[in-house]
């Protein structure tokens, strides 16, 4: 039979483990975050899709606001009533 008092002690031990490793993770990646800072204007991103062989394809721009208000507008629909 499993010793109730060691599965206590294991299951603590992986806890800190786990703890640990997180704030390792969290500590390695700070100051890679990605983004862009808020402000105004827009970013501007351009896509190209090409199906290859003889032609055809599709090119797209967006306008992407700075704003997080803004873009955060866009998600709600037009018709939704006020």
């Amino acid at each position: 039979m499993v010793d109730p008092v060691l599965v206590v002690i294991l299951s603590v031990l992986v806890l800190i483990v786990a703890v640990l490793r997180g704030l390792q993770a969290l500590r390695h990646t700070r100051g890679t975050e990605r983004g862009s800072k808020p402000g105004t204007g827009y970013h501007e991103i351009e896509t190209t899709y090409h199906s290859g062989g003889g032609g055809g394809g599709h090119q797209t721009s967006y306008r992407i606001p700075r704003d997080p208000q803004e873009y955060a507008k866009r998600f709600i629909p037009k018709d939704k009533s006020k």
